[in-house]
């Protein structure tokens, strides 16, 4: 898989001026809803969404607005990537390192991830980037839709700067 590319500044604006523009019911869905939603990921696709931790009172941060790839499923919610716990350099290295398990060498919208925590866990160069973004989500606790991110967009989402870091106190 060759290395992702690097977008500048501007190059992002236009890219997230186009999808604005092309998704304002999706934003007032993401940063309005209240609704819970339950079932709708799947596992290797990415998702950006509004969340509200269960345990915020006792954790000392949490993402407002996650990034995740999920790479397992419960009854009640899935474990999933949050790449936001990254820095832009890192989230870059994991993303190029995630991309040689996807579905297809060529990302298309179609493609995803073949990941397990088992996988992540038993790859030393997974493992170590990953580890920090190891994340557990509650379908009780998500406040909007899923809005996935198609393959071919990995790239430049992962250079915004979307999350929002609640610290307790």
């Amino acid at each position: 898989m060759e290395k992702m590319q690097t977008y500048t500044s501007r190059e992002l604006f236009d890219w997230l001026l186009g999808k604005a523009r092309s998704a304002a019911s999706i934003r007032r869905n993401l940063i309005n809803a209240t609704q819970q939603q339950s079932g709708t990921t799947i596992i290797g696709k990415m998702y950006f969404f509004s969340y509200d931790a269960k345990t915020k009172d006792t954790l000392p941060r949490w993402d407002k607005y996650p990034l995740v790839f999920p790479i397992e499923r419960y009854n009640d919610g899935f474990l999933g990537l949050n790449v936001h716990y990254l820095s832009p350099a890192e989230r870059q290295a994991l993303l190029n390192r995630l991309t040689s398990y996807a579905t297809a060498k060529n990302l298309t919208e179609k493609s995803r991830l073949r990941l397990t925590y088992d996988l992540i866990a038993s790859t030393k160069k997974l493992n170590s980037l990953a580890r920090p973004c190891i994340k557990r989500y509650l379908y009780s606790h998500v406040r909007s839709k899923f809005v996935e991110i198609p393959a071919t967009e990995w790239d430049r989402v992962i250079q915004l700067p979307l999350e929002v870091f609640v610290t307790k106190g």
